[in-house]
């Protein structure tokens, strides 16, 4: 039926109007509103992601037709621009969920017809090679036909070997030849010593004396072991991890002498023909971690050393060493291998709601306060804040959200660079802006600056956005696990990702929660959230919502050895917050109250030096 709805509007096109074809809800072609346009993608994406968590919702067919109908809007409204070839691939999911819940087969036809339009009409772009995998998938366990499914893995085959489904349609290949005797395709006998590998791509490091962190990428998702190694002769501690069915391009396997810092050198190996092996040469490793994130799937291992400053605190400092050890990491083993990496599921538990932490009292009142409060660990050791990275989000291809003519990307880094001068004068403190021009740097390099730098916070800078332009206001969000689908939508927008993969995501923090520094995050999150909310109400005409502290898992906090915030400081796509985002005096005003926030904190926190 859905094969007759294109000659229909053919006709209608040729003799009536566009306008008038479609009514009001599809304006001619060279009236097509970018922003409109992208307003009304992410409107329908948030519907369809309802259709998934709000199960009454879900339940009526009806419902998920009324988002097919959003989808396929977007698609008649715009069929060239960037939204045309992602709205037929979440059609084509939208109806294989559809048949899976209800059983209609005309469904499944649906789902596979549009997955083929994404092939066919955009052969070019990255879901290209999704659509075909998801079809043969269709055909293979839905439909019992596997001469079909044979035929869309083949065409990833043919035309997409650097596409991220190669290795996976590769795999169902090999089975289809195994059970049913179809012939695999000359390209991948030609190419077979390496055709179910993913690919390992060049290992990406930051160091400093204490700490390294290093990221390697693959084309898709593997499982990897780690083993540590002890001091043999001339070697120094060595840690290495295996990727299994894994490769790399022999001009990627060179050595990377480093000699700077905690890592000493680099070296990547084809191990065996399905194991790359990655050695991390270090001079001393006091404790590590290790953990890997989606879209696109890299492994992050983050190595402390066994660092000079707290072997100094050991010597000096008057605590007994318990109280020391409690801020201070573990040392591993002695073992010469460690068990396989595995991701540590944790159970789903409700957390309590989030206070937006102390109200800021005028300094002349902290003194009396202070004396009252029991001793920070920074209090008792002396330490102060000293450097403060500040982290303009986004950038470069990367534009964050974009509303009204205005970028995210660019409005974080004019306050940025408006902020780092004025925290330096006011705090003291060294600043460093992880970006001071439109440039991408990716969320895990973020926080390895901060680290790198020995940087005492960390101040992310973001502006929020919603399908709904009514929503407006500021939050300020630190490191933690969240059950808040609000949060959640956010910090899946930030991080570039899903909300399915978010929910996995916290499946991998039960390690990273155990850092003590999420307790001063917190209250770092209270003292400039409730200074910017004060400065703002002291603006004429200024109504701005407080939306409170809130903890959700972000990319970019994940590791920081620091407090570490993130501030949506406003939402681009509400038309009054709009306004106030491209106003100077308004930017000045957040500048100033975000550094009145972080001097209250560190007045309230740190002993003077």
């Amino acid at each position: 039926m859905r094969r007759f709805f294109p000659i229909f509007f053919l006709f209608i096109f040729l003799f009536y109007p566009f306008s008038i074809a479609f009514g009001n809800e599809v304006e001619e072609a060279q009236d097509i509103d970018p922003v409109a346009l992208e307003k009304s993608y992410q409107q329908a994406k948030f519907y369809y992601n309802e259709l998934h968590t709000n199960t009454s919702l879900g339940e009526s067919r009806d419902n998920w037709l009324n988002g097919v109908r959003n989808f396929r809007k977007i698609y008649l409204t715009s069929p060239k621009s960037d939204y045309a070839a992602a709205s037929l691939y979440v059609l084509g999911r939208m109806y294989s969920k559809m048949y899976k819940r209800f059983d209609i087969d005309i469904d499944l036809q649906e789902s596979i017809s549009y997955y083929r339009d994404v092939s066919d009409l955009f052969p070019d772009n990255r879901l290209a090679d999704d659509a075909l995998f998801a079809s043969g998938n269709i055909f293979l366990n839905k439909q019992n036909n596997p001469e079909k499914a044979a035929n869309s893995y083949n065409k990833i085959i043919s035309n997409y070997r650097n596409g991220d489904m190669y290795p996976h349609a590769a795999d169902a290949l090999k089975g289809l030849s195994k059970e049913h005797g179809i012939p695999l395709p000359a390209a991948m006998l030609k190419y077979n010593d390496i055709s179910n590998l993913s690919y390992v791509l060049p290992v990406k490091y930051w160091s400093s004396e204490d700490y390294t962190r290093v990221v390697i990428k693959a084309s898709g998702p593997v499982t990897y072991r780690e083993t540590l190694l002890e001091k043999q002769g001339k070697h120094p501690r060595r840690l290495y991890i295996d990727f299994q069915n894994s490769y790399i391009e022999p001009r990627y396997r060179a050595p990377v002498p480093i000699e700077d810092g905690l890592l000493k050198q680099i070296r990547t190996a084809q191990n065996t023909p399905e194991t790359v092996r990655v050695v991390l040469d270090i001079e001393t490793i006091s404790n590590y971690k290790i953990f890997s994130l989606p879209d696109p799937f890299r492994v992050v291992i983050d190595v402390r050393g066994e660092g000079k400053k707290i072997a100094d605190l050991s010597k000096s400092s008057p605590l007994p060493p318990a109280q020391i050890s409690s801020n201070s990491t573990t040392p591993v083993p002695e073992t010469q291998s460690a068990p396989e990496i595995d991701l540590i599921v944790l159970d789903d538990q409700k957390k309590s709601a989030v206070n937006a932490g102390p109200s800021v009292k005028p300094a002349n009142d902290l003194k009396d306060e202070m004396q009252s409060m029991e001793l920070s660990l920074a209090q008792q050791l002396g330490l102060g804040i000293r450097k403060i990275v500040v982290d303009p989000g986004h950038g470069g291809k990367d534009p964050g959200a974009s509303a009204f003519g205005q970028k995210e990307k660019d409005i974080v880094l004019k306050i940025g660079q408006k902020l780092a001068p004025i925290l330096a004068e006011e705090t003291g403190a060294e600043v460093i802006l992880t970006r001071n021009t439109d440039v991408y740097i990716p969320l895990e390099e973020r926080t390895a600056i901060a680290n790198t730098q020995g940087a005492d916070l960390f101040i992310s800078l973001h502006i929020n956005a919603h399908p709904s332009p009514k929503v407006h206001g500021i939050e300020t969000y630190f490191l933690n696990l969240s059950t808040n689908a609000e949060a959640m939508r956010v910090a899946a927008f930030e991080n570039a990702t899903s909300t399915h993969q978010m929910s996995d995501l916290q499946d991998i923090l039960s390690d990273i929660m155990k850092n003590s520094k999420i307790n001063e995050s917190s209250r770092l999150a209270g003292f400039v959230h409730n200074s910017l909310c004060d400065g703002i109400k002291e603006l004429q005409q200024t109504k701005f919502k407080d939306l409170g502290v809130k903890q959700a898992p972000f990319y970019v906090l994940i590791g920081a050895q620091m407090p570490a915030i993130l501030i949506e400081i406003a939402f681009i796509t509400n038309p009054e917050d709009s306004k106030h985002l491209a106003d100077e005096t308004f930017l000045d005003t957040i500048v100033d109250d975000i550094a009145e926030g972080v001097q209250h904190y560190i007045h309230s926190t740190t002993a003077s030096l």
